[in-house]
């Protein structure tokens, strides 16, 4: 089957017979009996009666043929180290983690929240938690103490592996306070804290009986063997928290065999990565990417993992083409963010290197601008593939497939619907499919493909409800992004459809931003919106009310008030999350129904028409945000 039309075509009109063929990618313990299970819209079973594991797919069946292979490779510009791991070596280290795991009394289906930095041990972590059937919850490091909280009390893990410190561009950040800040926040925290000390923090302080050391756990297990826990396809492997708009983050949660041959079907026909080759992603094991691209998918694939502590310009702008060139990287990921802050530097950095290695470089996170995608395009001589997803789906929705067929690209276009996707752009009223080049609403028509998620942690009604049911007029997977299909089928995303912003690749609910802003005493009431950025793709800029207006009423103490807001953002959520303005105003524009207009308010921050305001209650709340931003 020659062309990717073919390919796509047969995934859709034959998907119990294009799926079992992908199946055949990874290792069985036991056969399933049935490829697709769909009896309970939107809920979907792939695989049924199969059992396999995540942890013997990625380690155990590549050990026979490819055991003094390397892995996985650390390289830390941070601590200015490296470490290297075959996958005999990486095997051994996981079964010492899975045996301390078993210690401490952690089964199948039983939780253990990971909040680490970018170290081996993290991976080892997850490996070790999948192996002996648990389930594993990846916290980002950035993260404060009350949004790690918020995720103890929803996952209720038995275990949490955390680290003394992290560590960025050189600046310690020590992790442990906030781990014991947040359990003493958290309603149901965990028995056990193990500790991987990279003894970057000399201050650490232990608390009796719950605090472990891992050095101290792993010496006791230096030979030890643990078997796989085998599971049927749709039990579960991990949560991965996402931002809602309702300010609780929503629990993804992954099942098993559906992910293992979405993944290893992806490294094949997306990423072009065989066996053996390095590949090498830039992003963070707390976020999505890193779980499927720099975990999961590579391993399963057999490739070398190329995991980077540290940022694309320490010690100069060049130490990512670097690698690159030392590792003789076929395939690399990232995000347009991190070029977008390469292309500031000299190309120089870029052309001291030899790359030519480098066939493809994926970019994912944000929509790409044409200006990047050329500059990197050209600077490297490698085919740049942009590709659309999401921390639901797992892996990519829209991309170009250059495994199967490589197709000519459109810049700024992730190019067309990845096998296994039936998309739709819906409009938002009528929820009537759009002509060429208009804007509707992405959606995908279900069962979604292996590898998506299975449901909300706990929340079943909410998974439909919030992602099933913005239509009436039929059942459909809403992405909440504003796409539009071209006369040759390229997609181009627009942007959300909801109020969740995407900062650098990050997706951050306003709802959340808004709630941590108000936890400072001050404010009465604020109002958060995505603002496009050249550098970011989307910066929040929040607009606050004051419970007493003259706590603003200089430009001096208005500066002093910004920076506490701020400040308290940072404590709730983390940096991450942080204002790039907070500007502060008498009244919020609403409706005379009393609904906040978002839309009006992000258009004003753009520069754009804020459309529509007949049913704006008060005229003059517009006027103070012109204000603010000329300001």
């Amino acid at each position: 089957m020659s062309t990717y039309k073919a390919f796509y075509q047969r995934s859709i009109d034959d998907p119990s017979g294009f799926w079992s063929e992908q199946a055949q990618l990874v290792d069985w313990h036991k056969p399933f009996t049935k490829v697709l299970d769909y009896a309970k819209p939107p809920f979907r079973s792939w695989f049924v009666g199969g059992e396999t594991n995540l942890c013997h797919n990625a380690l155990d069946r590549h050990l026979a043929t490819r055991g003094d292979q390397l892995a996985l490779v650390w390289i830390s510009t941070e601590e200015d180290k490296e470490r290297r791991f075959t996958y005999k070596e990486l095997h051994a280290e996981v079964n010492r983690f899975a045996a301390t795991l078993k210690e401490l009394g952690v089964g199948k289906g039983d939780r253990v929240l990971i909040y680490m930095p970018m170290t081996p041990e993290a991976v080892f972590a997850m490996l070790a938690t999948t192996r002996i059937g648990a389930i594993h919850s990846v916290v980002f490091g950035g993260f404060a103490a009350a949004s790690l909280a918020a995720r103890i009390d929803d996952a209720q893990p038995k275990v949490m592996v955390t680290s003394d410190a992290g560590s960025r561009v050189g600046k310690v950040i020590p992790l442990k306070p906030l781990v014991d800040e947040s359990i003493r926040l958290a309603e149901k925290p965990p028995k056990h804290v193990v500790i991987c000390n990279r003894g970057l923090d000399k201050a650490m302080t232990m608390v009796a009986g719950r605090d472990l050391d891992y050095a101290v756990l792993r010496a006791k297990y230096m030979n030890a063997s643990v078997p796989v826990q085998w599971l049927e396809s749709n039990e579960s492997s991990y949560i991965l928290y996402t931002s809602g708009t309702t300010g609780k983050p929503k629990g993804v949660l992954r099942d098993t065999g559906g992910y293992a041959v979405a993944l290893a079907a992806s490294m094949r026909h997306i990423y072009c990565s065989k066996p053996g080759d390095a590949y090498f992603c830039t992003s963070d094991i707390g976020w999505v990417v890193g779980h499927s691209y720099i975990v999961y998918g590579p391993l399963i694939n057999g490739s070398t993992t190329i995991m980077y502590d540290g940022v694309p310009m320490r010690p100069d702008a060049g130490v990512w083409w670097k690698i690159v060139q030392d590792w003789k990287v076929t395939s690399m990921f990232s995000s347009p963010t991190a070029i977008r802050v390469l292309k500031k530097h000299d190309p120089a950095f870029m052309k001291k290197y030899d790359t030519s290695s480098l066939k493809f470089l994926f970019l994912a996170g944000e929509p790409l601008d044409e200006p990047t995608s050329r500059w990197v395009s050209d600077a490297l001589g490698s085919a740049v593939v942009d590709n659309y997803w999401q921390t639901e789906t797992g892996w990519p929705i829209l991309t170009a497939c250059p495994g199967v067929e490589d197709t000519p690209r459109k810049v700024g276009s992730p190019s067309f619907a990845a096998y296994g996707y039936r998309i739709k752009l819906k409009h938002e009223e009528t929820g009537k499919e759009v002509g060429p080049d208009e804007k509707g609403v992405l959606t995908i028509v279900p069962p979604l493909p292996p590898g998506g998620m299975t449901t909300i942690w706990g929340d079943d009604e909410r998974f439909v409800k919030t992602y099933f049911e913005t239509f009436k007029d039929e059942m459909v997977y809403s992405t909440f992004d504003w796409a539009t299909c071209d006369k040759d089928g390229y997609y181009f995303v627009l942007g959300r459809t909801d109020d969740v912003i995407n900062v650098a690749g990050h997706r951050l609910g306003t709802r959340e931003i808004e709630e941590a802003v108000q936890a400072h005493a001050g404010i009465a009431e604020v109002a958060v919106v995505g603002m496009a950025d050249k550098l970011k793709g989307q910066v929040p800029i929040a607009f606050a009310v004051l419970k007493d207006a003259s706590k603003s009423s200089t430009p001096e103490l208005a500066a002093a008030l910004e920076k506490e807001v701020m400040a308290t953002v940072d404590r709730e959520i983390g940096a991450i999350a942080r204002p790039s303005r907070v500007h502060f105003v008498t009244v919020l524009p609403k409706t005379r129904s009393g609904k906040l207009l978002r839309r009006s308010i992000q258009a004003i921050c753009e520069g754009r028409d804020p459309g529509d305001l007949t049913t704006i209650e008060d005229p003059g709340a517009l006027e103070q945000i012109v204000r603010a931003m000329k300001a």
